[in-house]
């Protein structure tokens, strides 16, 4: 407390490099918990080019065939929005026959289910969407889509919701919403009978990689050759689509930390500096050099734990604003943990190289100011 101002403008930096660290950290560990929640028994069948690559609905039932497929459904990416392109809503036209039984995690009513086979423009919107834009059941939603136009050139697409489902194994998925893929190759203006990708389940995930080999071989040379892989790298590949997010969030926050390691690495070598002789009377009377480190190491770790620990109460105070964005109203646990644990290793790295100094100390020399 002897320099009051620097501490506190040091408390403060702190403060923001971890609030920055809880923001950026949660987005990432939560879209790296959709990708290590993929099942190990289901494929993705997709454009050998890359995932916008149509695939013919007439691949289906020849897939199907395939040794080691137990079932098979489509969906197509929509690219929809709800009134402004910042209001993005994960819109898929899916198979309603098939999509819901290959995805079990997915919990829609029976009766919402048999509701939305035989509605035409019939969709169901997950739990968190409904709560996001007070939608109910019986709603006429406007979507537009980024991607596709109607028959008669807009892009304007009506909905009527008819159910709404829960996935209690990942409630970030509950901000989707899915139609009838029949009524969407119906109404659009273009690429009929295509679709965007198949998945398909599995008997047994050991025989993953010889499935995917048998899928790719029956479109070998064809006009629409195909890339069979895991949904685990399909989900990966999907997220790179808007950017390498791991990457992105690892080069801000090492930037940042690599900065505030000069900054309170600085500030505690000049505070050990001006104390100098203190310490030494401090070893004059007895105490050892280990409790002399150990009393520099505290320091530290006091102001960067408390520093640390504001700055992730604010990052967990201020996550569920992404909410929208993530699908996620709170920052996960194992990132306040992380973060705790960052706060420590920066301490120790901050302060053991001058705590060994003074635990060095001349004592001749440190009395005397010198």
């Amino acid at each position: 407390m002897r320099k009051k101002l620097r501490t506190v403008f040091t408390l403060l930096s702190i403060l923001v490099a971890f609030l920055l660290f809880g923001m950026l950290q949660g987005v990432n560990a939560t879209f790296s918990r959709g990708v290590e929640g993929a099942h190990l028994d289901r494929l993705i069948v997709q454009g050998k080019v890359n995932m916008t690559d149509q695939l013919p609905l007439a691949y289906r039932e020849r897939i199907a065939s395939v040794p080691g497929v137990t079932g098979i459904t489509v969906a197509s990416w929509f690219g929809g929005y709800y009134q402004d392109t910042k209001n993005s809503i994960f819109s898929f036209p899916v198979d309603a026959a098939t999509y819901f039984d290959l995805f079990p995690e997915i919990v829609l009513p029976k009766a919402q289910l048999e509701a939305l086979q035989k509605t035409r423009t019939g969709a169901v919107i997950g739990r968190k969407l409904a709560e996001t834009y007070n939608w109910k059941i019986g709603d006429t939603i406007p979507i537009k889509s980024t991607i596709w136009t109607k028959a008669d050139g807009t892009s304007n697409w009506e909905f009527q919701v008819v159910g709404i489902f829960e996935n209690p194994q990942d409630t970030s998925q509950e901000q989707r919403l899915f139609f009838n893929n029949d009524y969407f190759d119906e109404a659009r203006g273009f690429d009929k009978g295509l679709i965007g990708w198949y998945s398909v389940h599995i008997d047994n995930p050991a025989h993953a990689g010889a499935v995917s080999k048998a899928i790719d071989d029956l479109f070998a040379n064809s006009d629409h050759e195909t890339k069979t892989v895991t949904e685990k790298e399909f989900t990966q590949s999907f997220l790179k689509q808007l950017g390498d997010i791991n990457f992105i969030v690892s080069a801000i926050i090492g930037a940042v930390f690599f900065a505030l390691l000069f900054l309170t690495g600085n500030t505690m070598m000049q505070s050990v500096r001006e104390r100098i002789p203190e310490f030494a009377i401090l070893k004059t009377i007895g105490f050892p050099n280990l409790t002399v480190l150990a009393l520099v190491v505290a320091e530290g770790l006091v102001l960067s734990i408390i520093a640390a620990a504001l700055g992730l109460a604010g990052s967990a105070a201020a996550f569920p604003l992404l909410e929208g964005v993530v699908g996620v109203a709170h920052l996960p646990a194992s990132v306040l943990a992380l973060g705790l644990f960052y706060a420590v290793l920066l301490a120790l790295v901050t302060t053991l190289l001058p705590g060994l100094r003074v635990a060095r100390l001349n004592l001749v020399d440190a009395l005397g100011g010198r």
